[in-house]
């Protein structure tokens, strides 16, 4: 089983516009549904909070924390496909730094569920 790390979007989650919390992002791990290509251990979640500055020591501090090296990172589908998108970085632009900054590959994107 891979063990992987989830990203969320903290304005959507705390907002309710149609995340209402983790869940989704976990049940499609654990079952290995969506973007994750086999069942995978949510190991850390870490939520960006706007405007992301913090976003990759947050990674790292969870990484460290967690004493678990993640195989993947996976950018929530509330980050991901943000309507409207954050203001501040593209999902693409904040998957590059991440994978730059922990040489660990970033997939866009969790789940398909409505």
């Amino acid at each position: 089983m891979k063990n992987v790390m989830v990203v969320g979007c903290g304005a959507y989650m705390d907002s309710g516009y149609g995340c209402p919390g983790e869940w989704r992002c976990l049940k499609a791990g654990a079952l290995g549904d969506g973007k994750f290509d086999a069942p995978s251990a949510v190991t850390s979640f870490v939520k960006c909070e706007c405007p992301g500055r913090a976003i990759v020591p947050n990674v790292g501090m969870a990484i460290k924390m967690s004493e678990i090296k993640p195989d993947k990172i996976y950018l929530s589908s509330c980050l991901a496909n943000a309507k409207p998108g954050c203001p501040y970085s593209s999902a693409s632009e904040m998957a590059e730094i991440i994978k730059e900054k922990t040489g660990i590959e970033v997939v866009l994107g969790t789940h398909d569920y409505h």
